[in-house]
């Protein structure tokens, strides 16, 4: 009978009888022991053997080459020179001495399961180059880089935090997103509701940042936008936009379909193209007029899509160094496309998200300024109370770029400075110092632009005193002398942000620095005179790119200010007043433009019926060349026919028809 056998009778587990002096010796075992517990291994990992190799059962023949020429050493990286490893102790586990030897059990200790310990036989552990080993086998990433830095050299400072090197125009990807900000405000289950996080939709051959494709949107297909890298120099990389021979095809049909004044021929162009950038554009333009929102912004998000696709390699939405000549006609969609997304989050209670796209727009062409962001940036920074930023933006930039002339940044610093003051969770002095920075500004803003304040108080629906509203300083007198291209932005600035002034403990804060001025421009402060002159000097005519902000403001009271020239010429909603110093890479043939070569009679016609056409554009647009060119003038004597069929004259001695609702007199 095996042992195996003897032990289940008598009630026992194998490893529970006590070790004897000749427990450790090797020999032949019965084959049903061998199958089950296996070879049993010394405390190095090895198989011991007996002195002599006669009578040895020996399952792997390698393992007697050598064994008794290796000598002990020193342990080195955990391992001797004897080929035996040290081993860590493991926590819930007991294990040999080193020494080779086993300790003897006490009586009644128990042992694992032979289950359990097949398992553990099992598993293999993973040991490291020291020698010691995890809990689960694997070891602490971070001791493994502490030891590599040990081991490379002396230890180096770690180098500053990286909020503390974000540059100034850095945007954070998770701030790309609405739906981020939103849940924040409202939590995750009221902005997805019941739509399923893992539902599964069209697959589209990118993830984006700028917007999420909908299932809703016509299947992607390259649309023949491209960029290209142009230059990289002192830390910057310049970037274009580039359209295939196909693309410009679809741009000149564009083009065609905008002279028309029609907008169902820019919805048959998007049913062949339907990533075309201006057509989106300019059809959410047109769904906006129509207070079709939601169209809008899809169309938005679908331009903003095809570009991103789009996109150069080494292009980075994020790091602040890319850059994007607007000179280009094709960068310029892409900056459009972003303002009108920054537009629609605004709108939409998003204020944190479109600060992050203010900050894009802005850092495309931060010299330049195109789309002139420096306009705006401040009221999204408020709205989002993020002061610290507005307050570090104009710390940084105020030495070259004189962001105080602005009245946008006169006004809102030291506004973001007062709401600092007003937080409770800093500490005492910083309190008192941000108050004090505030009314230090706010007054220089208030001599600087005296015409703001009166404006200001009537937005806000506060009478003034009436010893500030009788004073010459802030009187009418103030808001007629100031320049026009002063008066613009001040009408920017009230219009956009006036509502941020409205509380009355900013109300209080102001009144109180409003009678300082006025006690400072009555005691004959230099300052007064100083900044007077600079109004004169400085607002002559506001630049290209302040009048194309204020185009795509729409703001009412800054549109209105707006000087003749800008208001008497065409404004393209694809393209409001393009730079005169454009750059082109391709034109527009002319034959795609025929309004431009028409002559007087021809271009009268047009503007009465819209279906009328000569007889040379018939032939450009694939008609016969044959034709006589006495059809132009057959058809152009139908065209007249047909106007003056539609003319009825009114005879007044003709009697009147009596009409039983329209007999009384109006009262």
């Amino acid at each position: 009978m095996s042992r195996r056998a003897l032990r289940r009778l008598r009630g026992e587990q194998r490893g529970q009888e006590p070790l004897g002096p000749g427990a450790l010796q090797f020999g032949f075992r019965d084959d049903d022991d061998a199958e089950e517990e296996g070879p049993k291994r010394g405390p190095g990992g090895r198989r011991p053997r007996s002195p002599g190799k006669e009578g040895v059962r020996v399952n792997n023949r390698f393992e007697l080459i050598n064994i008794e020429d290796l000598e002990e050493g020193p342990v080195v990286n955990g391992e001797r020179s004897d080929g035996l490893r040290t081993e860590a102790v493991v926590s819930g586990s007991k294990r040999k001495s080193q020494s080779g030897s086993a300790e003897p059990r006490k009586d009644g200790e128990s042992n694992v399961s032979g289950k359990l310990r097949k398992k553990k036989k099992k598993q293999k552990n993973k040991k490291s180059s020291t020698g010691e080993t995890s809990e689960n086998g694997l070891e602490d990433i971070d001791r493994i880089l502490e030891r590599i830095e040990d081991s490379s050299g002396p230890h180096h400072p770690s180098p500053p935090p990286l909020s503390s090197r974000k540059h100034v125009l850095y945007v954070e990807h998770r701030h790309l997103n609405p739906d981020t900000e939103l849940k924040r405000y409202f939590g995750a289950r009221a902005v997805l509701g019941e739509q399923r996080p893992r539902q599964r939709q069209r697959v589209y051959p990118k993830c984006t940042w700028l917007t999420t494709p909908k299932s809703t949107w016509p299947r992607y297909a390259k649309p023949g936008l491209s960029m290209r890298l142009l230059e990289s120099k002192k830390g910057l990389s310049c970037f274009a936009f580039e359209h295939s021979e196909e693309y410009q095809q679809t741009q000149h049909k564009f083009l065609a379909a905008v002279e028309s004044m029609e907008p169902n021929n820019i919805v048959v162009l998007l049913q062949t193209s339907p990533y075309h950038v201006d057509s989106l554009l300019q059809l959410s333009d047109a769904c906006r007029f129509q207070d079709d929102q939601e169209m809008a912004r899809d169309l938005v998000e679908r331009a903003l899509y095809s570009m991103e696709c789009a996109f150069h390699p080494l292009f980075s939405l994020t790091s602040g160094t890319c850059r994007l000549d607007y000179r280009r006609p094709e960068n310029r969609s892409f900056y459009l496309a972003l303002y009108k997304q920054m537009s629609f989050l605004e709108k939409r209670g998003c204020p944190r998200t479109a600060l992050e796209y203010c900050k894009l727009i802005l850092s495309l062409e931060p010299d330049e300024d195109p789309l002139c962001m420096l306009l705006l940036v401040d009221h999204l920074a408020l709205r989002a109370r993020d002061y610290e930023y507005l307050i570090r933006l104009f710390q940084e930039w105020e030495a070259h770029r004189n962001l105080s002339q602005l009245p946008n940044f006169a006004f809102s610093v030291p506004l973001a400075y007062f709401l600092l003051s007003q937080q409770a969770d800093l500490p005492e002095q910083e309190l008192s110092s941000a108050r004090e920075k505030a009314s230090l500004l706010v007054r220089q803003a208030l001599i600087m632009f005296p015409g703001v304040l009166m404006p200001l108080l009537e937005c806000c629906s506060v009478r003034p005193d009436a010893a500030v509203a009788c004073h010459p300083f802030f009187g009418p007198n103030s808001e007629i002398s100031q320049p026009p291209a002063l008066s613009q932005l001040v009408s920017l600035y009230l219009g956009r942000s006036h509502f941020l002034w409205k509380e009355p403990a900013i109300m209080s804060w102001l009144e109180e620095n409003v009678r300082e001025v006025l006690q400072a421009v009555d005691a004959g402060d230099p300052a007064v005179e100083e900044c007077e002159n600079r109004r004169k000097v400085l607002y002559q005519r506001a630049p290209r790119n302040i009048h194309r902000h204020v185009v795509l403001s729409e703001i009412k009271e800054a549109v209105a200010a707006l000087p003749p020239d800008v208001t008497t010429q065409s404004v393209m909603g694809f393209d409001p007043l393009p730079p005169s110093d454009t750059i082109y890479s391709y034109t527009r043939p002319e034959r795609l433009s025929p309004v431009s070569h028409g002559n007087t009679i021809a271009l009268f016609f047009r503007s009465l019926l819209p279906s009328y056409t000569m007889e040379g554009e018939r032939q450009e647009d694939g008609g016969a060349e044959g034709l006589d060119h006495n059809q132009g003038l057959n058809r152009l004597m139908l065209a007249v026919r047909d106007m003056m069929a539609t003319f009825h004259f009114h005879d007044p001695e003709a009697p009147h028809e009596d009409h039983a609702e329209g007999d009384g007199e109006w009262d």
